[in-house]
């Protein structure tokens, strides 16, 4: 099944600000949906569209998004390969300048008008904070190095839909698909980067990534590194990752 509804569109040129296109992708998430979606309809901010791929639930999810028609823009539901095959496809119906991906069991803070209003040049990626269920703040504050470290949290970051004309997801990597493309894009001049300390979303620490392994993106890592983010940080890496492994088998003797 794959079907337009009726969500409420906003005329870009009537109200002066940019479009934010809000990308969820979902699978048996009846727990999480309505909140999920209330979180949305009750910001500020309201030049935003919702398009939600669901991945043919088999519980009452279908049945929610019926239900909630007037707060989604677009959804359909049907059988996919994976989240960032399902968020590629969604991104073909995506109109906003700036697209932002949020995880159904995640909620957006008041503080995401906040940010949404600071979107002003072309081109940026916006990057703030998200605090987990934990109370653990993940900083949105990133280089091109800390990426050889860790990721940056998915649902602090604003795309620019230019990003997308560029790079895709690559759904081989299952788990950290958004990891090359923050790679591709630290790395790519073409993208500048800004920073706000704001809150954007409640992340639940939960989510897939939590309990899934990415043994591809583990395996290439450092090609990726040395191809998106240049010789200089690869090798960075590579020494960070011999002292780590010195210091190991230090401890072991």
């Amino acid at each position: 099944m794959a079907n337009l509804h009726g969500g409420k569109r906003i005329d870009l040129a009537d109200k002066g600000k940019r479009m934010i296109s809000i990308i969820i992708v979902t699978k048996n998430a009846e727990k999480y949906l309505v909140p999920c979606l209330s979180a949305i309809a009750n910001q500020r901010f309201q030049n935003l569209e919702v398009i939600i791929f669901d991945g043919d639930s088999t519980d009452n999810t279908v049945k929610l998004l019926k239900e909630n028609e007037h707060l989604i823009t677009y959804w359909q539901s049907e059988q996919d390969n994976g989240i960032y095959e399902a968020m590629n496809e969604a991104l073909k119906k995506a109109t906003g300048n700036w697209l932002f991906f949020l995880g159904v069991d995640d909620l957006l803070l008041p503080t995401f008008s906040d940010m949404a209003e600071k979107l002003k040049k072309k081109n940026t990626i916006y990057t703030g904070d998200c605090i987990t269920d934990t109370g653990e703040i993940l900083n949105g504050s990133y280089t091109a190095y800390g990426l050889t470290k860790v990721n940056i949290c998915h649902q602090g970051i604003f795309y620019p839909s230019a990003v997308f004309d560029k790079y895709k997801y690559q759904p081989k990597y299952r788990v950290y698909a958004d990891h090359v493309l923050n790679m591709q894009c630290w790395g790519d001049s073409d993208f500048p980067k800004q920073y706000f300390p704001v809150f954007i979303t409640r992340y639940h620490l939960s989510g897939f990534s939590s309990f899934t392994k990415d043994e591809a993106f583990e395996l290439d890592k450092p090609a990726l590194i040395k191809k998106y983010l240049g010789y200089y940080l690869y090798w960075r890496y590579r020494i960070k990752q011999w002292k780590e492994k010195r210091k190991r088998h230090k401890q072991q003797v």
